[in-house]
């Protein structure tokens, strides 16, 4: 089913971007010439070998294409002063008119598209868009693209969302314990301290992919709840981050000690508590959530 699905989305786009047209925006440049002369055009110039390696071309097929657009006298090519064996490519004047010509009918197209939409289903369009390019894009451009914040209006209604279908999916507990994140997350906005308090949202793009809290517990003691990393940010350091963000603030607002409650089982979660110099305090078991749990809690001293 996912697999299919997958398939009849491409199968839709590639009629709707007009993929399989001779011409693409109606120019004489199919769809690859197309995106050639785009890439070489807004970058002025670049290198044969990294542009295959931006676009995963076969260096053969690239090869056939750039010098079908040489002929044709939209491209020309150099060597490098630093490596001779590298060609440096840029577009001629007939080169660079056509680009601007495909920038422009592109612009048109998709304007002409998001305008035909009303304001909320441009903003759900752009947003899907973000997270299908951010679930598929290399390791590296995730973790470069993370940046955090603070909260704003809809934060919370994720966190409470996020948590609820994450824990059950991860570890099959029910609903009671999204009803207690509900609790905590309220209770955050109905009583937040900005000079004493933070909620931190990570983000890919504009889409949120982390969260963690900090809530002020009396006058020397701050208290690390709702950490939260989603799959697809795992592995980039993101759950320590947003750890030693709390640490740090804590710490700049005179806190003495920190400290949270987890459970035993969360175990990525307990490394970093751990590795960021925490110190289990006590235990305690308990049935909550529909599992049988052994609660934990944990104390870092300022």
């Amino acid at each position: 089913m996912q697999v299919d699905a997958v398939r009849r989305f491409n199968r839709f786009y590639t009629r709707r971007v007009g993929a399989l047209r001779a011409g693409l925006l109606g120019s004489e440049h199919p769809l690859p010439e197309a995106r050639l002369v785009y890439e070489i055009g807004h970058r002025r110039e670049c290198i044969a070998t990294e542009l295959a390696a931006e676009l995963d071309l076969d260096a053969g097929y690239l090869s056939r294409l750039l010098q079908s657009l040489k002929r044709r006298g939209l491209l020309g090519a150099r060597r490098s002063p630093q490596d001779a064996r590298a060609s440096v490519l840029s577009l001629t004047a007939k080169g660079r008119k056509a680009y601007l010509l495909l920038d422009a009918r592109s612009r048109e197209e998709v304007t002409d598209l998001l305008g035909r939409l009303p304001g909320s289903d441009r903003e759900r369009l752009v947003g899907a868009m973000k997270t299908v390019e951010s679930l598929l894009e290399k390791k590296a451009a995730v973790k470069e693209a993370i940046s955090l914040r603070a909260h704003r209006p809809g934060d919370i209604g994720w966190v409470v969302g996020r948590h609820g279908a994450l824990y059950a999916e991860e570890y099959g507990w029910d609903g009671r314990f999204e009803a207690l994140v509900a609790e905590i997350a309220a209770k955050f906005i109905n009583r937040f301290d900005a000079a004493r308090e933070r909620c931190w949202i990570a983000e890919v793009g504009r889409e949120p992919v982390g969260s963690v809290f900090l809530v002020k517990e009396n006058k020397t003691t701050a208290k690390l709840r709702l950490l939260l990393v989603e799959p697809r940010a795992r592995g980039h350091g993101l759950g320590r981050r947003l750890v030693r963000e709390c640490i740090a603030f804590a710490r700049a607002k005179g806190y003495r000690k920190l400290v949270l409650w987890t459970q035993a089982n969360l175990t990525a979660a307990r490394a970093i508590y751990k590795a960021e110099g925490f110190v289990l305090k006590s235990t305690q078991k308990h049935d909550s959530f529909g599992a049988r749990l052994t609660g934990e809690y944990w104390e870092l001293k300022l």
